[in-house]
């Protein structure tokens, strides 16, 4: 295929312009001497190069006395001559150096009838339109990429203001809060619920046996409703609330004391309990219904474990709070806290912790500021001093057995279980010889000596925790997951044992330990995790 002659002007004009030749501008048409050549018509010499492309073309003139062909454009001109004639002949003599130059990388030659035949080698012409067009819609791309981005930054960054402003307001409020004498956690509205119903039953009761005008009984009624529907309402909002509330029961309480006393003659008087830490009555007759204070320090995972309150004779009303969660083997004590009040404990404030690492069990009792517990994997009792967290004295139980082999039912590692009253420091365990029935010994606090000794007829794998209360042993079993039986007692003044039948409300499913305290007259117990108080109420002796 012959090439036309539109593409040969073109492929000279880019020759020339790679060739950096110039001079003055002439139009692309024959030389208008008498022997000026015809236009030169390509060959099938010309090839296009795989690598790039290539061609070759040839000009024949019409006469072979001379020939000459020239092109000019507005930025170059090219020419060559070859044959006779003197002008040709010599204006090629003078710019043979220039041509020479121009035409460095073409190649030529005559065949046999003079014809010129010039060789070029192109570069590679072909524009790659796709790969621009590709490149093209890459960049596009990547711009719509970019701007959802750049929105996505400016978005995130408005967040992050109101998130700061909010951070900002939640760090004023717990400010706030921890300036407060005390916080309670949302268990704490069980015990508010549990007042108010009591309450609300002893305004009953008194509205039946009152004598009289009942306006102040009436507007006490419509009070304690009010509190009520307050109570509810207050569960679903601030939680920090509650202690607003508590003072508003306090007040209620002192109106209907106020109201009982000036009514007095109308209403049955109820005897008043015994004095803190004295044995004045005739033992437990009944108990409160259960007192959330919170979840143990460790949390969900550590359900075993022993609380209670620290008990000096000396200073009955003083005592530290501790809390010691058992690993969640559910056998080692490692850990335990102190508190000073139970405002820090609800709080966690200013608590002080220790490590023991070798107690065992939830039989832990703390009495007099020393921390009494079942060594690790033996029958010994060890008594730790809490001021230093070191162990004072340890003691072998007599005959005592341990590591589950007469423990409590549903609770682990506690053949060995420490208890204190308002005697002092007491162990309850089993031997061989008793054949699993519970045996009550009395400790000197200070030797861990055993001072004297019960037997019992009780079976201690049956029963699920025991305590001591006025030297009067305690024992309760499960009747279902949320009801306790105190349904045994011995009492070490006189020898006699017997059955009771004390419904004892709880929290979770199984009871840990129990601990007494003497002066509250308060059970400690830890209930799956929780620490929960009691309050005890005993028969009063006739005066």
């Amino acid at each position: 295929m012959r090439p036309s002659l539109p593409f040969l002007q073109a492929l000279l004009f880019f020759l020339g312009s790679a060739a950096g030749y110039s001079g003055e501008e002439r139009s692309l048409a024959p030389d208008p001497s008498p022997s000026s050549l015809t236009l030169p018509a390509f060959s099938s010499n010309f090839i296009s190069g795989s690598a790039s492309s290539s061609g070759s073309y040839s000009s024949r003139s019409g006469s072979r006395s001379s020939s000459r062909v020239g092109f000019s454009s507005s930025s170059s001109r090219f020419g060559f001559s070859s044959g006779g004639g003197g002008s040709s002949s010599s204006s090629s003599r003078s710019s043979s150096g220039s041509m020479s130059q121009l035409f460095s990388n073409f190649t030529g030659s005559k065949d046999n009838h003079g014809t010129c035949l010039c060789s070029v080698a192109l570069p590679d012409s072909t524009f790659p339109a796709d790969r621009l067009e590709r490149l093209e819609i890459t960049a596009h791309t990547l711009s719509q990429k970019f701007e959802r981005e750049l929105s996505k930054v400016k978005e995130y960054a408005q967040l992050i203001t109101i998130y700061e402003k909010k951070l900002s307001n939640l760090t004023v409020r717990i400010d706030i809060m921890e300036k407060d004498s005390i916080s309670y956690t949302e268990l704490d509205f069980e015990l508010i619920k549990i007042e108010v119903k009591e309450m609300e039953k002893l305004i009953i009761q008194m509205k039946d046996g009152f004598v009289g005008s009942s306006e102040i009984v009436d507007q006490l009624e419509v009070e304690i409703r009010n509190m009520t529907l307050l109570v509810e309402k207050l569960e679903t909002l601030d939680k920090n609330n509650v202690l607003s509330i508590r003072r508003e029961i306090a007040l209620l309480k002192n109106k209907l004391k106020e109201c009982e006393a000036s009514n007095g003659q109308n209403i049955p008087v109820v005897p008043p309990p015994p004095a803190p830490g004295s044995c004045a009555h005739g033992g437990v007759v009944n108990i409160s219904r259960p007192s959330v204070v919170q979840l143990n320090w460790r949390g969900f995972g550590y359900k075993y474990g022993a609380w209670g309150r620290d008990y000096s004779p000396q200073n009955p009303d003083k005592g530290l709070y501790w809390v010691a969660p058992l690993n969640t083997d559910g056998r080692i004590l490692e850990y335990y806290r102190l508190y000073n009040t139970l405002d820090d404990l609800l709080l966690y404030l200013n608590a002080r912790e220790y490590r023991l690492i070798y107690g065992q069990g939830g039989g832990t009792v703390v009495y007099n500021n020393n921390m009494y517990v079942n060594w690790y994997n033996t029958g010994n009792l060890a008594k730790v001093n809490l001021t230093t967290n070191t162990v004072a004295v340890t003691q072998t139980l007599p005959a005592a057995v341990y590591n589950n082999r007469f423990s409590y039912a549903n609770v682990g590692w506690q053949d060995i279980d420490l208890a204190i009253d308002e005697n002092g420091l007491w162990v309850i365990y089993s031997t061989e010889a008793s054949t699993g029935n519970m045996v009550i010994s009395k400790l000197n606090d200070t030797t861990l000596v055993v001072l004297n000794t019960w037997h019992t007829k009780q079976y201690k794998p049956s029963v699920s925790n025991a305590f001591m209360v006025c030297g009067v042993l305690y024992a309760t079993r499960t009747l279902n997951t949320r009801t306790e039986e105190i349904f045994y007692y011995y009492d070490t003044n006189t020898g006699k044992e017997g059955k009771l039948s004390i419904i004892m409300h709880k929290m979770q499913e199984t009871v840990q330990s129990i601990n007494y305290h003497p002066f509250d007259q308060k059970l400690f117990v830890y209930n799956d995790g929780y620490l929960v108080n009691y309050d005890l109420i005993f028969e009063q002796k006739p005066h």
